[in-house]
């Protein structure tokens, strides 16, 4: 850890996010400590009002104070993103290893149901679903963990397989050590950074996603306070006030940005090899 913070303070771009990254965190645990006023609250008298130093991004158009809901929406999109990409990512790990490491008839067999898994389209099945079940935040986790999974898995088994043929995996096998103890001690450390810089990229995506549900209606139900509910009610009242649409803005190109910044600082450090291939690519 010593050596990734000393590593991370001598990239700037990494730096930045890692700061963003903290204080979105920080601002969305302690929001029921930093938030001047209750999300829940209205005030009809002072709606749609403009910043003031009693309501530092406004009111909506129920006359709740917006900076309030956008503390408060944090506090679920990174409640989304962080059991959702958790929950993946094991069972991912889990799935893409027995690939990986397992039978070829198994392997095959996971592949296909992968591949099947990812043939449809994510933001239509979350459509479909929602339709089905109706909308709400454990829906959103379900379909989010149930279309990354197979993403997950894939790294994981590409990884295992370029792994399990290295001398050292196949000196262990010829002392006799087990399969589970050949997957715990030396193929998952060799696997872990790939999959942490994954986990990190994703998690803008993984609020996109929850942000734009809950801005179709199809995500939190109201009046709980989500980054993508407060555009859509910026949306509604556009020509009355800007600010809920800048208010519900801000935060996601922030936690973009700064998810992003971290993820790429961090390809760098764990991935050396992999250093400086991102801006080639792009």
């Amino acid at each position: 850890m010593k050596n990734f913070l000393r590593e991370l303070s001598r990239d700037t771009p990494g730096m930045i996010g890692f700061v963003i990254v903290i204080i979105v965190l920080a601002l969305s645990v302690f929001a029921s400590v930093i938030a001047p006023a209750d999300p829940l609250e209205i005030d009809v008298y002072n709606r749609l009002a403009s910043p003031s130093w009693q309501h530092w991004l406004g009111t909506d158009q129920l006359g709740r104070d917006i900076f309030s809901r956008v503390l408060y929406g944090g506090r679920v999109a990174l409640k989304v993103a962080l059991i959702s990409i958790s929950v993946a990512l094991l069972c991912g790990l889990l799935l893409g290893m027995i690939a990986g490491f397992g039978p070829s008839w198994l392997d095959r067999i996971l592949v296909v149901c992968f591949d099947t898994m990812r043939s449809f389209p994510t933001v239509m099945f979350a459509l479909a679903i929602m339709t089905l079940t109706g909308p709400s935040l454990n829906t959103v986790i379900a379909v989010i963990i149930i279309t990354s999974i197979p993403v997950y898995a894939r790294v994981v088994r590409t990884q295992t397989l370029a792994v399990r043929n290295l001398d050292f995996i196949l000196a262990e096998r010829a002392m006799g050590a087990s399969t589970l103890r050949i997957l715990r001690d030396h193929i998952l450390p060799n696997i872990s950074a790939p999959l942490l810089i994954l986990a990190s990229m994703d998690v803008p995506a993984v609020v996109g996603m929850e942000a734009g549900l809950s801005f179709l209606g199809l995500g939190v139900g109201p009046p709980t306070a989500s980054w993508g509910s407060i555009l859509n009610d910026g949306y509604s009242y556009l020509r009355n006030s800007p600010w809920p649409i800048i208010a519900g803005g801000i935060p996601l190109i922030l936690v973009t940005l700064g998810f992003t910044f971290l993820g790429e600082s961090m390809r760098d450090i764990l991935d050396p090899k992999l250093r400086g291939k991102g801006a080639l690519n792009q």
